[in-house]
Protein backbone atom coordinates (compact mmCIF):
# COMPACT_ATOMS: atom_id res chain seq x y z
CA UNK A 1 0.00 0.00 0.00
CA UNK A 2 2.39 2.45 -1.24
CA UNK A 3 2.27 5.81 -2.96
CA UNK A 4 0.50 9.29 -1.21
CA UNK A 5 -3.08 9.28 -1.28
CA UNK A 6 -5.25 12.73 -1.30
CA UNK A 7 -7.15 14.19 1.12
CA UNK A 8 -8.89 17.22 0.28
CA UNK A 9 -9.93 19.43 2.94
CA UNK A 10 -12.92 19.47 4.83
CA UNK A 11 -13.17 15.33 3.66
CA UNK A 12 -15.55 13.14 4.88
CA UNK A 13 -14.00 9.58 3.62
CA UNK A 14 -14.86 5.93 4.36
CA UNK A 15 -12.53 2.98 3.81
CA UNK A 16 -13.89 -0.98 4.35
CA UNK A 17 -13.01 -4.24 3.70
CA UNK A 18 -13.23 -7.80 5.26
CA UNK A 19 -11.68 -8.49 8.64
CA UNK A 20 -7.60 -8.70 8.84
CA UNK A 21 -8.01 -6.68 4.76
CA UNK A 22 -5.36 -4.13 5.50
CA UNK A 23 -8.08 -1.32 6.01
CA UNK A 24 -7.19 -0.15 9.52
CA UNK A 25 -3.50 0.32 8.08
CA UNK A 26 -4.43 2.04 5.07
CA UNK A 27 -6.51 4.50 7.10
CA UNK A 28 -3.54 5.30 9.19
CA UNK A 29 -1.18 6.03 6.42
CA UNK A 30 -3.67 8.07 5.29
CA UNK A 31 -3.84 9.97 8.13
CA UNK A 32 -0.57 10.03 8.51
CA UNK A 33 -0.11 11.84 4.90
CA UNK A 34 -2.34 14.27 5.72
CA UNK A 35 -0.22 16.61 7.44
CA UNK A 36 -2.49 17.39 9.80
CA UNK A 37 -2.87 17.01 13.60
CA UNK A 38 -4.04 13.33 13.83
CA UNK A 39 -6.97 11.94 16.50
CA UNK A 40 -7.18 8.45 16.55
CA UNK A 41 -11.05 7.79 17.82
CA UNK A 42 -11.03 4.46 19.02
CA UNK A 43 -14.79 2.98 19.51
CA UNK A 44 -13.42 -0.49 20.82
CA UNK A 45 -13.96 -1.59 24.70
CA UNK A 46 -11.40 -3.71 26.16
CA UNK A 47 -13.81 -6.91 27.70
CA UNK A 48 -11.22 -9.89 27.32
CA UNK A 49 -7.39 -10.06 26.75
CA UNK A 50 -8.19 -10.90 22.81
CA UNK A 51 -9.14 -7.64 22.38
CA UNK A 52 -6.17 -6.10 24.97
CA UNK A 53 -3.64 -7.93 22.41
CA UNK A 54 -5.48 -6.73 19.73
CA UNK A 55 -5.68 -2.70 21.08
CA UNK A 56 -1.94 -2.83 22.07
CA UNK A 57 -0.74 -4.06 18.63
CA UNK A 58 -2.73 -1.11 17.36
CA UNK A 59 -1.34 1.39 20.04
CA UNK A 60 2.16 -0.33 19.17
CA UNK A 61 2.07 1.02 15.47
CA UNK A 62 0.86 4.65 15.96
CA UNK A 63 3.24 7.55 16.30
CA UNK A 64 3.87 8.76 19.18
CA UNK A 65 2.36 12.64 18.01
CA UNK A 66 -1.26 10.57 17.30
CA UNK A 67 -3.50 11.68 20.15
CA UNK A 68 -5.88 8.73 21.10
CA UNK A 69 -9.25 9.20 22.20
CA UNK A 70 -11.45 6.34 23.31
CA UNK A 71 -15.50 7.07 22.92
CA UNK A 72 -17.42 3.48 22.67
CA UNK A 73 -21.10 4.88 22.38
CA UNK A 74 -21.15 8.45 21.17
CA UNK A 75 -18.26 9.35 19.03
CA UNK A 76 -19.84 12.29 17.80
CA UNK A 77 -19.20 13.98 20.63
CA UNK A 78 -15.83 13.69 20.03
CA UNK A 79 -16.56 14.83 16.71
CA UNK A 80 -17.70 18.12 17.76
CA UNK A 81 -15.35 19.03 20.68
CA UNK A 82 -12.51 18.18 18.32
CA UNK A 83 -13.79 20.02 14.62
CA UNK A 84 -11.17 21.73 13.96
CA UNK A 85 -9.66 22.38 10.00
CA UNK A 86 -6.01 21.81 11.32
CA UNK A 87 -6.68 17.90 12.45
CA UNK A 88 -7.89 14.72 10.81
CA UNK A 89 -9.85 12.35 13.16
CA UNK A 90 -9.58 8.37 12.08
CA UNK A 91 -12.53 6.85 13.28
CA UNK A 92 -11.66 3.04 14.08
CA UNK A 93 -14.70 1.22 13.46
CA UNK A 94 -17.78 2.15 12.81
CA UNK A 95 -18.81 -2.01 13.37
CA UNK A 96 -17.85 -1.90 16.56
CA UNK A 97 -19.66 1.45 17.41
CA UNK A 98 -22.51 -0.50 16.32
CA UNK A 99 -22.35 -3.44 18.27
CA UNK A 100 -21.52 -1.51 21.03
CA UNK A 101 -24.45 0.35 20.56
CA UNK A 102 -26.96 -2.05 19.86
CA UNK A 103 -25.47 -4.35 22.51
CA UNK A 104 -26.36 -1.46 25.05
CA UNK A 105 -30.01 -1.14 24.09
CA UNK A 106 -30.64 -4.37 24.40
CA UNK A 107 -28.87 -4.79 27.88
CA UNK A 108 -31.27 -1.66 28.69
CA UNK A 109 -34.71 -3.07 27.24
CA UNK A 110 -34.59 -6.72 29.07
CA UNK A 111 -32.74 -8.62 26.89
CA UNK A 112 -30.62 -11.76 28.43
CA UNK A 113 -27.29 -12.85 28.73
CA UNK A 114 -25.80 -16.12 29.08
CA UNK A 115 -22.72 -16.60 28.51
CA UNK A 116 -21.51 -15.35 24.99
CA UNK A 117 -25.50 -15.84 23.98
CA UNK A 118 -27.91 -12.92 24.12
CA UNK A 119 -31.62 -13.59 24.16
CA UNK A 120 -34.61 -11.31 23.38
CA UNK A 121 -38.06 -10.85 21.77
CA UNK A 122 -37.58 -10.06 18.06
CA UNK A 123 -39.68 -6.68 18.77
CA UNK A 124 -36.69 -5.87 21.18
CA UNK A 125 -34.18 -6.82 19.17
CA UNK A 126 -36.24 -4.58 15.92
CA UNK A 127 -36.25 -1.52 17.90
CA UNK A 128 -32.74 -2.04 19.68
CA UNK A 129 -31.32 -1.75 15.80
CA UNK A 130 -33.65 1.27 14.85
CA UNK A 131 -32.28 3.25 17.72
CA UNK A 132 -28.94 2.43 16.70
CA UNK A 133 -29.49 3.03 13.24
CA UNK A 134 -31.13 6.68 14.19
CA UNK A 135 -27.73 7.03 16.01
CA UNK A 136 -25.79 5.94 12.99
CA UNK A 137 -27.54 8.83 11.21
CA UNK A 138 -26.80 11.27 13.27
CA UNK A 139 -23.53 10.03 13.66
CA UNK A 140 -22.85 10.24 9.73
CA UNK A 141 -24.35 14.47 9.66
CA UNK A 142 -21.77 15.13 12.69
CA UNK A 143 -19.12 13.70 10.48
CA UNK A 144 -20.21 15.19 7.07
CA UNK A 145 -20.42 18.79 9.12
CA UNK A 146 -17.05 18.35 10.85
CA UNK A 147 -14.39 20.78 10.18
CA UNK A 148 -11.94 18.15 10.64
CA UNK A 149 -11.13 15.65 7.69
CA UNK A 150 -12.65 12.62 8.90
CA UNK A 151 -11.56 9.27 8.10
CA UNK A 152 -14.28 6.18 9.49
CA UNK A 153 -12.99 2.45 8.59
CA UNK A 154 -16.19 -0.14 8.83
CA UNK A 155 -16.12 -3.73 7.78
CA UNK A 156 -18.05 -5.34 5.04
CA UNK A 157 -19.33 -8.34 7.49
CA UNK A 158 -22.21 -9.37 4.96
CA UNK A 159 -20.38 -11.53 2.76
CA UNK A 160 -19.97 -14.78 4.65
CA UNK A 161 -22.71 -17.30 5.68
CA UNK A 162 -26.09 -16.16 7.41
CA UNK A 163 -25.71 -15.65 11.30
CA UNK A 164 -28.01 -18.53 13.16
CA UNK A 165 -29.49 -15.83 16.06
CA UNK A 166 -31.48 -13.29 15.73
CA UNK A 167 -29.28 -10.64 16.90
CA UNK A 168 -26.45 -11.64 15.26
CA UNK A 169 -28.96 -11.15 11.84
CA UNK A 170 -29.83 -8.31 12.82
CA UNK A 171 -26.49 -6.89 13.19
CA UNK A 172 -25.02 -7.51 10.13
CA UNK A 173 -28.53 -6.26 8.55
CA UNK A 174 -27.76 -2.86 10.66
CA UNK A 175 -24.04 -2.86 9.85
CA UNK A 176 -25.36 -2.92 5.96
CA UNK A 177 -27.43 -0.10 6.18
CA UNK A 178 -24.85 2.05 7.95
CA UNK A 179 -22.55 1.67 5.42
CA UNK A 180 -24.79 2.73 3.23
CA UNK A 181 -25.36 5.79 4.83
CA UNK A 182 -21.94 6.29 5.29
CA UNK A 183 -21.14 6.11 2.52
CA UNK A 184 -23.43 8.03 0.68
CA UNK A 185 -22.46 11.15 3.10
CA UNK A 186 -18.44 10.55 2.27
CA UNK A 187 -16.59 12.23 -0.85
CA UNK A 188 -14.14 9.31 -1.09
CA UNK A 189 -15.22 5.01 -0.36
CA UNK A 190 -12.23 3.10 -0.73
CA UNK A 191 -12.18 -0.72 0.21
CA UNK A 192 -9.42 -2.89 0.98
CA UNK A 193 -8.78 -6.59 -0.18
CA UNK A 194 -6.12 -8.67 0.04
CA UNK A 195 -3.83 -5.40 1.63
CA UNK A 196 -4.67 -3.53 -1.99
CA UNK A 197 -7.25 -0.28 -1.28
CA UNK A 198 -9.06 0.63 -4.57
CA UNK A 199 -11.14 3.87 -4.49
CA UNK A 200 -15.30 3.31 -5.57
CA UNK A 201 -16.42 6.96 -4.55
Amino acid sequence: MSGKVEVDAQNLVVITGGVRSGKSLFAEGMAAQSGKKVIYLATARVEDDEMRDRVARHRKRRPPNVRTLEEPLEPHLVLQKESSAESLILVDCLTLLISNRILNELDSHGAVREGEDIYADEKIIEAAAGRTYDYIEMFTETARDCSADVLVVTNEVGMGVVPNYPVARAFRDLSGRANQVLAAAANQVWVVVCGIPQRLK
